[in-house]
């Protein structure tokens, strides 16, 4: 442990909560989550005017190829890294998105605005996004819970997270600035030389474990065995282990209640604004200001939340507020409630659920936290989408409206408050049972 009187260090521990040694790392994982998430950023307003373009109430069909891709990806994700090194393998989910950006820049820029190719190839560019986010942001965090102890996981997190929050600030900005003049699709090579930089990230990062955790080097991320087990091993777990199983089931709560929100913007949005641009400026909008107020959540709540409040009663935040705002909407169901609603559930997942539910993977095995985390994140949370889409218009196909529904949803955000508490007690005595750390 670093002696606090002899050098500036309290004051990035007692502001950010990192020690000297840990400089270096935290900042390679902060420029990591902002290439990943600004890449994302730059791109996700327009497959939201794509969705508009096909109608709300297609917007199911497009979670429903969303989900089968996720079906047919997770395997092959569980085979890789049931046979490669993490270090290996890592890079590589990078390049090969990398490369999925340039191909669908080549198809939009080949094919006319306006023709059924290019709408082909709007719908598949939503799918592919879709699982493109949630497969980058889930390696990322699998690798964070790889090289950070418990004790720094709670420390850290928060801070690491802002930096995803920071390129989704710059994402949607530098799209609303750009977009008009270059055109959307000259943003996807912006968006593929940015994420490239993650790769770099991820080479320092692997340097730093390798010298920090020089003595157990085949537990971490630089080891040269791979994690073992099969391609299927992962999703198994998730079905056979309560802890495990309380993730998935709130994860698809989550997913449902969200993908409500998600439904009534489209179809309000569609409404109130007439072009394609006007569309992309206004989801660009909403994104830039949920990350601002993310990016604040992370920096300076969730690190003092966890310690103070426990982790149980932080992940119990976001239904709580959940549950608030659709008594609200049920009130009130208008444009401005939707959007607002929405900025907030968002902000306060980026900036306080997210790095605290993945705070529950470090008391977990290896395989894991890769192969069962990302089927989490992947096949289950969009397994959320595809049943709340499916679920959202059967209720408005039964005559029920904004506020009906957001009625029907309420006793979903209980049970996701109960399941938040359920968790942090597990975890504690998760950790309690582990041995601890030789060095936090």
């Amino acid at each position: 442990m670093n002696d606090p009187t002899a050098s500036p260090q309290p004051y990035f521990e007692r502001i950010l909560g990192v020690r000297r040694d840990e400089l270096v790392a935290v900042a390679w994982s902060f420029v990591y989550f902002f290439c990943v998430l600004s890449s994302y950023y730059m791109l996700r307003s327009v497959r939201e005017a794509m969705a508009v373009e096909v109608g709300f109430r297609n917007v199911p069909w497009l979670f429903s190829g969303t989900f089968v891709a996720m079906l047919l990806i997770a395997p092959v994700f569980g085979f890789i890294a049931s046979r490669f090194p993490r270090k290996t393998f890592l890079p590589w989910v990078y390049y090969f998105f990398t490369a999925n950006i340039l191909i669908f820049w080549g198809l939009f820029t080949s094919n006319p605005e306006g023709s059924e190719t290019f709408k082909t190839v709007g719908i598949t560019f939503f799918i592919w996004l879709s699982v493109f986010n949630l497969f980058v942001v889930s390696v990322f965090w699998s690798f964070m819970a790889d090289i950070y102890t418990k004790t720094q996981s709670r420390r850290l997190f928060g801070l690491i997270s802002s930096g995803g929050s920071a390129g989704a600030i710059l994402g949607p900005f530098m799209t609303s600035v750009l977009v008009v003049p270059i055109g959307f699709e000259n943003m996807l090579p912006i968006s593929a030389a940015i994420l490239l930089v993650a790769v770099v990230c991820i080479s320092k990062l692997k340097r730093w474990v390798a010298v920090e955790h020089e003595s157990d080097a085949e537990s971490t991320v630089v080891s040269d065995r791979a994690l073992g087990g099969t391609w299927l091993s992962g999703a198994a777990a998730v079905f056979r282990e309560p802890y495990l199983i309380w993730m998935g089931c709130g994860s698809v709560i989550a997913s449902l209640m969200g993908t409500a929100l998600y439904m009534f913007n489209i179809e309000l949005a569609g409404q109130y604004f007439e072009s394609t641009d006007t569309r992309v400026q206004f989801f660009a909008r909403l994104d830039f200001f949920t990350s601002s107020l993310a990016l604040l959540g992370q920096l300076l709540v969730v690190r003092h939340s966890v310690s103070r409040l426990g982790l149980g009663i932080t992940l119990a935040i976001m239904p709580i507020i959940s549950i608030a705002g659709f008594l609200l909407l049920a009130v009130h169901p208008v444009f401005m409630v939707v959007a607002v609603l929405t900025v907030v559930r968002r902000a306060i997942g980026f900036g306080l659920t997210k790095p605290s539910s993945d705070m529950l993977y470090s008391v977990v095995p290896d395989e894991q936290k890769y192969k069962s985390k990302n089927f989490i994140d992947t096949a289950i949370y969009r397994g959320g989408d595809l049943f709340g889409t499916w679920t959202i218009r059967g209720l408005q196909g039964l005559g029920l409206g904004i506020s009906g529904i957001a009625l029907v949803l309420l006793p979903f955000g209980i049970i996701w408050a109960a399941l938040a508490i359920l968790l942090g007690r597990e975890y504690l005595r998760r950790e309690a049972a582990m041995k601890p750390a030789a060095s936090n």
